[in-house]
């Protein structure tokens, strides 16, 4: 199968999103069962002070994930898939939305919690890939934790993308510090996907 681009990713994104129910997150229960593993996954350190959540397709995890959280900031590259969560949400206070590329997102404040799933394949190359590791782990506090869910590299492959769980798992090893790691799967030879968080060296200050 010929290798996605950015550009065909992004369309791909944009055209998915204008389904009513994209990718099943709310009806599928394998996609229930992934955002119950994240959500235990992101609540295993305890409190969450001020969480980032990149790419929040149509905030079936978002809605999740918010209450548990007394900063959020939520970023996806779509501006439909911001509008689609913003409307769901009603825009509560303690939520700050950007439209911005991962590569490209930077932020004065430093997060206790990022959660980054079915995200990082769409983003390119390898490469690319590592580029956009390297931008999270930066605004990552030390002591912070990082979750993170893919599909594997074999369906990521399959479905056209470069990479997926596994070539990041190595590439987010090589900086942060792997705490507990989980696998979820389905019915479908496509609902197969890894789920990890990270720890990043230091101390919470």
């Amino acid at each position: 199968m010929k290798e996605l681009t950015q550009i065909d990713n992004y369309q791909l994104l944009n055209r998915e999103l204008a389904a009513h129910d994209p990718w099943g997150l709310d009806a599928n229960p394998f996609e229930r069962e992934r955002h119950t593993q994240m959500l235990q996954l992101s609540l295993a350190h305890g409190s969450i002070s001020n969480a980032l959540e990149v790419g929040c397709a149509a905030g079936a995890f978002t809605v999740q994930l918010a209450p548990h959280c007394k900063r959020l900031t939520v970023m996806d590259i779509v501006p439909h898939a911001i509008e689609r969560t913003r409307q769901r949400m009603k825009d509560p206070p303690h939520i700050k939305w950007i439209v911005s590329d991962v590569q490209q997102f930077s932020s004065d404040e430093l997060f206790d919690l990022i959660v980054v799933a079915e995200v990082l394949y769409y983003v390119g190359e390898i490469a690319e890939m590592r580029l956009a590791v390297r931008n999270m782990v930066r605004t990552l506090a030390p002591g912070g934790h990082l979750v993170f869910g893919s599909a594997r590299d074999a369906n990521c492959r399959r479905w056209g993308h470069v990479a997926g769980a596994e070539t990041v798992i190595a590439i987010l090893n090589e900086t942060l510090i792997e705490v507990e790691r989980l696998e979820c799967r389905g019915e479908s030879a496509n609902e197969d996907c890894l789920l990890a968080r990270f720890r990043k060296p230091g101390s919470v200050s």
